[in-house]
């Protein structure tokens, strides 16, 4: 098995070579979808984030209101932190599962956006790292995601730097440029990856 860790900035368009590499063939462990379900109602999780942060931060149907919670620890680290504690551990256990039951000659790609940030480059064989400008970032969240300028800027800078991320990387996706110039490269580094994983079984 090879387990590789992609990530990238906000805006970058990880997603999007996620979906290809999935479309490849690789197996795609998504921790940002994790995370929403390891809160779903009816989960310990969720149970520990109500203890943790109180009743309030319940939507009408039970369900976690993610604004109000981002609200609370977007800028408190000390709050970030109790949340993290609840939910990360819970994501690795669920992300190990999913991993483990993937099968011995798969290519494991764990989507991770923080990765960087929680210095998680050691846990994989290596790091694929999408890479894309600040203005570029911007004007993707601005124009398709209907964000304020303001706020893409803001969280943009809650984030590891570009930098740091390519010094993390093992290889790098260049998505600057329109959707028809990222398959290629995406498929440049499928194959490399699974020359990878065949060098690593022989």
């Amino acid at each position: 098995m090879l387990k590789v860790g992609l990530t990238g900035g906000i805006g970058a368009g990880k997603s999007e070579v996620s979906r290809l590499l999935a479309s490849y063939g690789a197996v795609v462990v998504d921790a940002d979808r994790i995370a929403r379900e390891v809160v779903e109602p009816g989960t310990p999780g969720l149970a520990a984030v109500v203890d943790e942060f109180g009743p309030e931060i319940l939507a009408d149907d039970g369900t976690l209101d993610r604004p109000k919670l981002g609200g609370i620890v977007f800028n408190d680290p000390e709050r970030l932190h109790a949340l993290n504690a609840i939910v990360h551990p819970l994501v690795g256990a669920r992300s190990a599962e999913l991993e483990a039951s993937a099968g011995e000659d798969a290519i494991v790609v764990h989507d991770v956006p923080l990765l960087t940030e929680n210095g998680l480059a050691p846990l994989y064989d290596l790091v694929v790292v999408v890479d894309a400008g600040a203005e570029t970032q911007i004007d993707r969240l601005v124009r398709l995601r209907g964000m304020a300028e303001a706020e893409a800027r803001s969280r943009m800078a809650a984030q590891a730097t570009r930098e740091q991320r390519l010094a993390v990387a093992d290889l790098v996706i260049e998505n600057d440029g329109p959707l028809e110039g990222l398959e290629p490269q995406v498929r440049k580094v499928w194959e490399a990856l699974r020359e990878r994983a065949a060098s690593a079984r022989g």
